[in-house]
């Protein structure tokens, strides 16, 4: 059997279910329940400084975090 048909058996079978089983993993991390706080967190984040622009202090407390 030459390297070609192995690794096509091996992406056709295993890989297959590895990546099912990775894609479900994800679905379940973002659907969690101790998520809803953090996804509305973030979605609410673009509304944060709507009435004035934020401060310079605000600025560099974000720039600390990342």
């Amino acid at each position: 059997m030459d390297t070609y048909s192995v690794l096509r058996e091996f992406a056709d079978s295993w890989m297959l279910l590895f990546l099912t089983l990775v894609f479900l993993a994800v679905i379940a991390w973002a659907f969690r329940p101790g998520s809803r706080k953090t996804h509305q967190d973030i979605a609410a984040s673009i509304f944060r400084n709507e009435d004035k622009p934020a401060s310079k202090m605000a600025d560099r407390s974000e720039e600390a975090r990342t």
